[in-house]
């Protein structure tokens, strides 16, 4: 089975819990689309980080071009939302956890897209509708399914482990809303 049908199937079960406590968040109201974008900005950045750390670039090289984190944090600055604190540390050791956490970051480009409908004019969006290289969501899943791994499991837990960390992120920054 290919490496992206693998963690499709995998993870299926994390993305619809993160899709629906990001679905809580009303992209309309500038506050809530600020924590919206707070919550993204709690694990992003590290998530990139790592991925940078272990080594993307050699998998990627328009690395530079799909990175969000300065997009993200320009529409805070719009917003004049403050950053976040950032959820944790995250380390990747090797090419299977590499693949796992890239998989989640590049596939919420096209959730973002979607999500970038419910954004009023006159808000940052940059962050959900990135001007990346065209066809890249093509180009990262046909190297996903290029990638030739020893542990394909490994993929599928670091791709979790991300997916978790997303539904965390939005945990806090839905604590003051629900209170």
């Amino acid at each position: 089975m290919p490496l992206r049908s693998a963690l499709r199937a995998q993870t299926s079960d994390c993305h619809a819990e993160v899709d629906t406590i990001f679905g809580r968040f009303d992209l309309s109201n500038p506050q809530q689309y600020a924590s919206f974008l707070s919550a993204h900005a709690r694990i992003v950045p590290v998530v990139e980080t790592a991925l940078e750390r272990a080594g993307i670039h050699k998998h990627l090289p328009d690395w530079k071009e799909r990175s969000r984190r300065d997009l993200l944090m320009a529409d805070l600055t719009d917003l004049r939302a403050r950053p976040p604190v950032l959820l944790q540390q995250f380390t990747l050791h090797g090419d299977a956890q590499l693949w796992g956490a890239a998989y989640v970051l590049e596939g919420s480009k096209l959730g973002g897209a979607m999500l970038a409908k419910a954004v009023p004019g006159g808000l940052p969006a940059r962050y959900l509708t990135p001007n990346g290289p065209r066809g890249s969501i093509k180009v990262f899943m046909d190297r996903l399914d290029l990638a030739e791994l020893a542990d394909p499991e490994n993929a599928i837990s670091t791709a979790r482990r991300v997916f978790g960390l997303f539904r965390r992120a939005a945990e806090l920054e839905l604590e003051p809303v629900a209170s």
